[in-house]
């Protein structure tokens, strides 16, 4: 009987190629106070959450929009996207990376980061090395 590794090793690396992906379009779109929050062995929703805002509904929007198109172009993968039409918090559930991108009030408002901090786990996407 062959060993379950291999599997969750490939799984790893696409959920790792995912979350790249993410934060290089988000990076791309110049989002603003990019955070990560590795959920791995935390909770099985997905192994990231990233939480990013725009400066406005048309930008944070704009970045979803791409996000998705990025990710079906790159990767193949179909997302789940809500909140697109007042784009106030715009949901992208793309399986292994949860993203919300948010306008600045609205993210003050809802402080998903310090829901899902685990133990200061969530950190800056620039510090993820």
């Amino acid at each position: 009987m062959p060993a379950p590794a291999p599997a969750s090793t490939e799984a790893h690396a696409q959920a790792e190629a995912l979350h790249d992906l993410v934060l290089r379009s988000l990076d791309d779109d110049q989002a603003v106070e990019v955070v990560s929050i590795p959920l791995s062995g935390k909770s099985n929703i997905a192994d990231y959450m990233v939480v990013a805002s725009g400066r406005s509904s048309r930008q944070v929007s704009s970045m979803a929009q791409k996000l998705s198109e990025r990710i079906k172009q790159e990767l193949g993968r179909n997302v789940r996207v809500e909140g697109l039409p007042v784009a106030d918090w715009v949901l992208i559930d793309a399986d292994d990376v949860i993203v919300h991108l948010f306008r600045p009030e609205v993210r003050s408002f809802y402080n998903l980061e310090r829901m899902w901090a685990f133990e200061e786990s969530a950190r800056p996407a620039a510090a993820q090395g």
